[in-house]
């Protein structure tokens, strides 16, 4: 198995800047696109878990589109084989100061594109 192929890499790569993008514009139909439609989708937030596509689209669709600015560091984006990839970031808010933010998604390449299957979001004191 081929890890970080480079055409596959740009793909996600692409793919993870415009979730970033629809994230912080509190793009809610892009968002629920990027997550595959499936009960077998997982979402854990800082304080939710939800459980299959339509748990994740009703949390999106009710988040306030305040205060979602926020600065990535250290992603870390990494493909193995052709249709499998795992994106990890930390990330920062003015909102949330002392804290650091962590997010792990696990991408598959499905026949409509690269969708999320699996998410964890966390943020614990910054050291």
């Amino acid at each position: 198995m081929e890890i970080d192929n480079p055409d596959v890499k740009a793909e996600v790569e692409a793919v993870f800047e415009e979730y970033e993008k629809a994230l912080v514009t509190n793009d809610v139909e892009v968002l629920d696109r990027l997550f595959l439609d499936a009960p077998t989708t997982i979402r854990y937030g800082g304080g939710e878990n939800l459980y299959g596509y339509d748990e994740i689209a009703a949390f999106r669709s009710a988040r306030s589109p305040a205060g979602l600015e926020r600065t990535l560091d250290k992603t870390v984006i990494t493909t193995y084989g052709t249709d499998f990839a795992t994106a990890s970031t930390l990330f920062y808010r003015d909102s949330a100061p002392n804290k650091v933010g962590r997010q792990m998604q696990t991408w598959v390449r499905m026949p409509g594109g690269w969708r999320v299957v699996a998410a964890h979001v966390s943020m614990i004191d910054a050291s």
